[in-house]
C-alpha cells in the first residue's frame, strides 16, 4: 500500500508524497535505526497493529491484502485470502447481491463510515456468520482502482444493543413486557382489530395482599412469588396472547383475538385459579394468591390503549369492590363509583402520612365486676376534601387498594400509645383492636404486635385482638397458631360477630379465646322476638361450657342490656351507655365514678328488673 494514494474513512488526504505524515520526533527515531524514513515498515506495523480487519480489494472483488486481524474475524489466515475473490466470505445467499453492490460501488467510488448498512455478516471459515460493521475508502494501486475495506466485529456490540433493547421493553424482575411496551402491542393489536373485525382484550390483573407478603416475608420473598405469578399468568394463556408486568402486583394480558367478552372473563377466571394455586418457593410453603381482574374489550370499550388500560383498572377495582377474587367487565356505568373510590384512596393516603384520623372509643361494662372494663377502638375520618367518611367505607376502600395493613397498624399504634397513657393516669382498662382479614394472615403478625406492645410498655392483657368468625374459620388450623402465640404473651382474644359464621363445635373448641362477642343482629329483638333471646341464651350457655365469656354488642336500650344479662352474658357494648367518643371523653367511663355512672344509667332506665 504503499505505493497508494488514500482518502477516506480512517483519515484525512495524506500531503506528503510518500503518503505518510509522520512525526518528526518518529523519523528521526526511524533514521537512528535504520538509516532512514522506511514507509513500508510504518505502514506494515499499522496494518499488524490495527484491531479491525482490512482488506484491499480491486474492482472484480478480488482480495489483494489483508491484515493479520481479518483471521480472527473470518478464521482465515492472510495468505489464504489474498488472490481469492471476497465471495468467499459472504453467507451463500448474499453472494449474488454482494456482487451488485461491488459493482455499483466501483461505478461511483465513495467513501464510506461504519454504521451506514445494518445487518452485515461475513462467513467464518467453521461456518458460522459473525456480525461485522464495515467503512470503505476509495484508492489507486498501481493505477487501479481499488476499496479499502475496514472490517469490525460488533458481535459484543450488538450483544449489548439487545441488552439495552430488553432492558427498555422488559420488566427487570419477571421478564415480562413493561408499560411502555405493553401501549405498543396495545396500539398494532387494536389497528388489527379494527381492520379485521375481530375482537381484542385487555385483562388487568392485581394480586389481593400482596404487601402482606412483603411485610411478613421480605422483599426477596415477594420477588420470587411476583415471578412465578409471571410464569403462571404465561403458561396460562395461549402463545399468542402477551403478558406484562405494570408495577408492583399489577399485570396486564393482552388477548389480540377473543370470541367476546364472556370468552375474555373466562380467561380471567382460569388466570385466577391458576394464581389461587399454592405456591413453593424454596423452603416456604405458601397458601395460593387471591386475585382481582378487570376486562376491557376493543375496539368496542376504546382504541387508544391508555383508555384501555384505564377502563381494565376500572373494572378490576369493581371485582375488588364485589369482594375480591373476581373479575368484572368493565361497564360505563363503573366509571362514576371507581372515580369517587379512587379519591376516597388518594385521602386516605394522604391521612395516613399527613394524619386526620381519629380513633374513637365505645365501653364495654362487665355485669360482674360492675365497671367498664374495656374499650373497643373504632375508626373515624373526617377528611378536609370529603368531608366525614363512614368507617366502613374507608376500611373497604382500604382493602381493595392494598391500603389495610397499613391502615391496621396505625390503630394498633394509637391504641396501644393511648392505653399506655391511661395507665399513666391510673386507669388499667383493656382497649379492643378489630383486625383485618389481611392483618390475620400475616405470618410476623404475633411479632409485629408483640414488639409494638414493647415500644409501648404494655402487658399483654392491656390488649385485645378481635377477629372475626369467618375469617377464623377459614383457615381453623393457622388461626389457632396465630391466636396460641398471641395468647402466649397474655394478649386477649376475641372472636367478633359470633353467630354470623360458619363455626363447627369441633372447630371452636380448639380455638385459643377468652370471649365471644354475639352479634348485634341477635340483640335486635330482644325482649320481643323469643327466638333472639333464645339464641342469645344458648351462645351464652355455650361459652360457658368453652369457658368463654361473652360480650352483646349492639345494646342500644336498658331493657335489652337487663335481658341478656339475665340469659347469661357477662358484657355489654352499644348505645346504652355511650356511643363511641374521643379518648378524652371516654375516660368519664372508668374508675369508681364511671362505674356508678354506669350502673345508675342502668338502674334508672329499668328499675323493675333490677329489682
Amino acid at each position: 500500500m504503499t505505493n497508494a494514494t488514500m482518502a477516506g474513512a480512517h483519515g484525512r488526504r495524506p500531503d506528503a508524497a510518500d503518503g505518510l505524515v509522520i512525526d518528526a520526533q518518529l523519523r528521526e527515531a526511524l533514521a537512528e535505526v535504520g538509516g532512514g524514513l522506511d514507509a513500508a515498515r510504518v505502514e506494515h506495523a499499522l496494518l499488524t497493529a490495527a484491531p479491525d480487519g482490512i482488506l484491499l480489494v480491486d474492482a472484480r472483488g478480488t482480495i489483494l491484502l489483508a491484515n493479520p486481524a481479518v483471521q480472527a474475524l473470518t478464521g482465515h489466515a492472510p495468505q489464504q485470502l489474498v488472490g481469492q475473490p471476497l465471495d468467499v466470505l459472504m453467507p451463500a445467499g448474499l453472494m449474488q447481491r454482494h456482487r451488485q453492490r461491488v459493482e455499483a460501488f466501483f461505478s461511483q467510488p465513495h467513501d464510506r463510515p461504519m454504521g451506514r448498512v445494518p445487518n452485515l455478516r461475513l462467513r467464518h471459515r467453521d461456518g458460522h456468520e459473525v456480525p461485522v460493521d464495515i467503512a470503505l475508502g476509495v484508492c489507486e494501486v498501481a493505477g487501479t482502482p481499488c476499496a479499502a475495506v475496514f472490517l469490525r466485529d460488533v458481535t459484543e456490540l450488538q450483544r449489548l444493543t439487545e441488552v439495552l433493547r430488553h432492558q427498555a421493553t422488559h420488566d427487570p424482575l419477571t421478564g415480562l413486557y413493561n408499560r411502555a411496551q405493553l401501549l405498543e402491542v396495545l396500539r398494532l393489536a387494536c389497528q388489527q382489530a379494527q381492520r379485521g373485525g375481530r375482537p381484542g382484550a385487555v385483562l388487568l390483573v392485581d394480586l389481593d395482599d400482596f404487601k402482606a407478603i412483603n411485610d411478613g416475608h421480605g422483599h426477596a420473598t415477594g420477588d420470587r412469588l411476583l415471578i412465578e405469578v409471571a410464569r403462571r399468568l404465561r403458561s396460562t394463556v395461549r402463545a399468542m396472547d402477551v403478558v406484562a408486568r405494570l408495577g408492583g402486583d399489577e399485570f396486564v394480558i393482552v388477548l389480540p383475538e377473543v370470541a367476546g367478552a364472556d370468552a375474555a372473563l373466562a380467561v380471567g377466571e382460569k388466570l385466577l385459579h391458576a394464581l389461587a394455586q399454592p405456591y413453593q418457593l424454596d423452603a416456604l410453603a405458601l397458601g395460593g394468591m387471591g386475585a382481582s381482574a378487570g376486562v376491557a374489550v376493543f375496539p368496542h370499550d376504546a382504541c387508544a390503549p391508555d383508555d384501555l388500560l384505564r377502563f381494565a383498572d376500572v373494572a378490576m377495582y369493581a371485582a375488588k369492590h364485589d369482594g375480591r377474587g373476581g373479575v368484572a367487565r368493565f361497564e360505563a356505568s363503573m366509571a362514576a363509583s371507581v372515580d369517587a373510590h379512587l379519591r376516597v384512596h388518594e385521602r386516605l393516603q394522604h391521612a395516613l402520612r399527613h394524619g386526620g384520623l381519629q380513633l374513637h372509643y365505645q365501653p364495654q361494662f362487665d355485669w360482674d365486676a360492675e365497671r367498664v372494663t374495656t374499650v373497643e377502638a373504632l375508626l373515624r375520618w373526617s377528611d378536609p376534601v370529603l368531608g366525614a367518611v363512614s368507617p366502613q367505607r374507608c376500611i373497604e376502600v382500604a382493602e381493595a387498594t392494598g391500603l389495610i395493613v397499613s391502615l391496621g397498624d396505625w390503630v394498633l399504634e394509637q391504641a396501644c400509645r393511648q392505653a399506655r397513657q391511661w395507665r399513666d393516669q391510673g386507669a388499667a382498662v383493656r382497649v379492643a383492636v378489630n383486625l383485618s382479614p389481611q392483618q390475620f394472615r400475616l405470618p410476623d403478625l404475633p411479632q409485629r404486635i408483640v414488639a409494638m406492645m414493647q415500644r409501648h410498655g404494655l402487658p399483654g392483657e392491656a390488649l385485645e385482638l378481635e377477629i372475626t368468625e369467618s375469617h377464623a374459620m377459614a383457615d381453623p388450623q393457622r388461626a389457632c397458631v396465630a391466636l396460641r402465640q398471641l395468647m402466649e404473651h397474655g394478649i386477649e382474644l376475641a372472636l367478633d360477630d359470633f353467630g354470623t359464621g360458619h363455626s363447627s363445635l369441633a372447630q371452636l373448641k380448639r380455638l385459643p379465646l377468652h370471649r365471644l362477642k354475639i352479634d348485634r343482629e341477635f340483640v335486635r329483638g330482644i325482649p320481643h322476638d323469643g327466638v333472639d333471646a333464645a339464641l342469645v341464651r344458648g351462645v351464652a350457655r355455650l361459652a360457658r361450657l368453652l369457658r368463654l365469656q361473652t360480650v352483646a354488642e349492639g345494646v342500644e336500650t336498658a331493657t335489652q342490656a337487663w335481658h341478656v344479662r339475665r340469659h347469661g352474658v357477662d358484657a355489654i357494648q352499644g348505645w346504652v351507655l355511650d356511643r363511641a367518643q374521643p379518648a378524652h371523653e371516654v375516660a368519664r367511663w372508668f374508675g369508681p365514678q364511671g362505674a356508678a355512672r354506669a350502673l345508675a344509667r342502668l338502674r334508672d332506665a329499668a328499675p323493675a328488673m333490677v329489682a
